[in-house]
């Protein structure tokens, strides 16, 4: 038999622990001396001495450093039994032993000593017949593969049952995957102590039981003064034991049931150096995939006490046990469940993190977590309401934050819209192969508008949702560029001030056309001028196309605008209107943005000529004009008589004919307004509170 190991490499990836042969070592080194004690009960107690040897690469104090591990044992040693197993990848050896506590073997962890390291040494003293033997074994990185004959024997030098296995050197870029990683740090004795005594709680609590009295030993090999023990005594008690059932909440399908079993550690900062929770799933009595970060909310939670307490719970599994892949840094499980129809035996890692949420959670929520403040963030960064998170079942947990919670409760919206809509379509199929004449027709009629009007409900949440928050969003936004208040705004010298331009931009980007962009906000103004066919913001108006691709306006409309101004305001020779939209109705809406700080009185007689140009210029096709003058100062013993004060008491507005100032001939009608900013921010406010009543949002 052999063992390839340039095949193992190429077959078998590298674990993402970056322990694992750490935690080789350890597993062989006690399922070794459970062989060993099988044979003879009264053998010494188990003894693990691990030596960390550190090489500085470089001169500098922080430099790089290299590495070696050993791992000595005093368990059974590698026999004839034992060497054979070691040179067969996919060896049962353990299997048949059937020893309590042994782990089973799938030789595939061998390989990651050579993923890690450069090369492998093996010096063992074993009893062949109840004679003492010893043996030896090197290779490295480069060699092919591995027989039996590669061990040679040697003369024994001590009287002791030992094995010393020791890794050399680690490979280049063998940890280039680990962005944190620091030898020096991660790999120092006390780092692996502190993570092997998390991660082989459950197989040390099961060793106490079966050998009582151990020691693991974990040291420097230039620090002789300290090292870090771990024996019997050092072991937590568990909390509590308890079984659930694993269930999926997803799929219509039943699938296979399974139980988990959940063992509960609660331990001091005073008792544990690990000072964090650990929530994960094992197998083979050791932690194969950690699920804490899935259960809190950020990684400094981790590290903080609840109520004084670090709970560690530890999960397993017969179907866990099954599911172990072969680098054992995670299992063979399916992310989720998908739709709930394709995966019909298959439980997914969602299924498990779901059957375990209501356990943990009781256990690792503090008792000052304020759920309902959580939702009311959730409602005011993302428009979920409590009532959507009603329909769409979300439950809100500890971990969550409001962007998760918005994630999980859209998604569901749109997965049960998807799935709806599919069922909708099937329905009305159904109905038109029925016969009118029969009398299940209206009945199915009837169910299919029942379902449809369900549908609705969930395509107004997520899409109402997403309405209110943007919405909400740009009235802020506006609210502050009137006031002067925006950063940008702050940042401008008085030379260089663009605060109408700025106010411009946030109802319709300067220089573009509806045909350009369609996000916009003119519903600012009117809901209705949002859906008018023809909308432009600062754009030649000889642009403007009309019905079948005509031109609305005679092609010297831009010079006629131009001569206009020119006579009458040098500084504003080349205006246009800020805003000018058309319908195919013959109406046009003018709107004029000024300055917070410019006089509006001032601008009263620009509305009138460019609806007089406009009329003139659009061949009779425009006749009805809406004209919008909109600032914050006004001088209001210089306007007009014609303009009447609302009956709110803020702005103006009038209603008059547009005549030919020569021939006196109507070109149609100009309904104009003098408006505040506030005043149609607050008309905004109130339009967009009709969407979060439906939605029952309170911000």
């Amino acid at each position: 038999m052999t063992l390839d190991i340039k095949g193992g490499l190429k077959n078998t990836p590298p674990s993402v622990n970056r322990y694992v042969v750490v935690e080789e070592l350890l597993a062989n080194a006690i399922d070794s001396y459970l062989i060993r004690r099988k044979e003879d009960l009264n053998i010494p107690k188990l003894s693990i001495f691990f030596e960390i040897d550190f090489i500085q690469n470089s001169l500098l104090e922080d430099g790089e450093y290299d590495l070696n591990i050993s791992c000595s044992d005093n368990g059974a040693g590698f026999g004839n039994l034992q060497v054979k197993a070691f040179v067969t990848k996919d060896s049962t050896f353990k299997d048949y032993l059937q020893i309590e506590g042994i782990g089973k073997c799938k030789g595939a962890g061998r390989i990651q000593f050579f993923h890690y390291f450069k090369s492998l040494n093996i010096d063992s003293n074993y009893l062949d017949e109840k004679i003492l033997k010893r043996r030896k074994l090197y290779i490295n990185s480069e060699t092919i593969e591995v027989s039996e004959a590669h061990f040679t024997q040697y003369d024994v030098e001590s009287k002791d049952i030992i094995t010393k296995i020791t890794v050399n050197g680690i490979k280049k870029n063998a940890f280039k995957n680990f962005n944190d990683l620091s030898v020096r740090n991660d790999f120092s004795a006390l780092s692996i102590r502190n993570y092997i005594l998390t991660t082989f709680l459950q197989r040390f609590l099961l060793l106490k039981d079966i050998i009582g009295e151990f020691s693991i030993i974990f040291g420097e090999k230039n620090d002789n003064e300290q090292s870090f023990k771990i024996s019997a005594v050092d072991l937590p008690i568990p909390v509590n034991t308890t079984t659930i059932n694993l269930k999926c909440s997803q799929s219509n399908t039943i699938k296979p049931k399974y139980s988990l079993k959940i063992t509960r550690y609660s331990i001091t900062s005073s008792e544990s150096i690990n000072l964090q929770h650990e929530i994960a799933l094992c197998a083979n009595s050791a932690i194969v995939y950690s699920l804490t970060k899935k259960f809190f909310r950020t990684p400094s939670d981790i590290k903080k006490p609840i109520d004084g307490q670090f709970e560690l719970i530890l999960v397993e599994s017969e179907f866990l046990e099954g599911k172990v892949n072969q680098q054992r840094d995670g299992f063979n499980i399916p992310k989720d469940c998908g739709n709930g129809e394709d995966l019909i035996d298959e439980i997914s890692m969602q299924d498990i993190i779901e059957s375990l949420e209501e356990y943990v959670y009781s256990i690792l929520t503090p008792k000052d977590f304020d759920r309902n403040a959580l939702i009311a963030s959730t409602q005011e960064k993302f428009g979920i309401s409590r009532t959507i998170l009603e329909e769409t079942n979300i439950k809100i947990h500890y971990s969550d934050t409001e962007e998760n919670i918005a994630k999980r409760a859209l998604k569901k919206l749109q997965d049960e819209i998807v799935k709806d809509t599919s069922n909708l379509f099937d329905m009305k199929q159904e109905v038109l192969e029925l016969d009118p004449r029969s009398e299940n027709f209206r009945a199915k009629i009837n169910d299919l508008s029942w379902k449809y009007t369900s549908t609705l409900k969930k395509m107004d949440m997520a899409n109402l949702s997403q309405l209110v928050v943007r919405r909400s969003s740009m009235i802020e936004v506006l609210s502050k560029a009137v006031k002067l208040m925006l950063a940008c705004q702050e940042k401008s010298s008085d030379a260089r001030r663009e605060d109408e331009k700025v106010i411009h931009n946030i109802f319709f980007p300067t220089g573009k056309n509806n045909t350009e962009i369609i996000d916009h906000d003119i519903w600012l103004l009117n809901e209705e001028y949002h859906y008018f066919e023809h909308i432009a913001s600062d754009k030649p108006l000889s642009s403007f196309t009309w019905k079948n691709n005509t031109k609305l306006f005679e092609p010297d409309i831009d010079e006629s605008l131009e001569s206009l101004f020119r006579k009458y305001n040098k500084d504003h020779s080349k205006k246009r209107p800020d805003i000018a939209i058309f319908n195919d109705e013959g109406s046009a809406i003018i709107i004029e943005f000024k300055a917070p700080k410019e006089p509006l009185q001032e601008h009263i007689p620009d509305l009138v000529q460019y609806s007089r140009l406009l009329a003139a210029k659009s061949g009779g096709r425009i006749k009805k004009f809406y004209g919008y003058l909109i600032g914050n100062t006004l001088d209001e013993s210089r306007m007009p008589t014609a303009y009447e004060r609302f009956p709110s008491g803020d702005g103006y507005f009038n209603s008059s004919p547009l005549f030919d100032p020569t021939t006196r001939m109507p070109y149609g009608e100009l309904y104009s307004e003098i408006l505040f900013y506030d005043q149609f921010i607050t008309r905004a406010e109130n339009r967009l509170n009709i969407y979060k009543k439906k939605l029952n949002i309170e911000f």
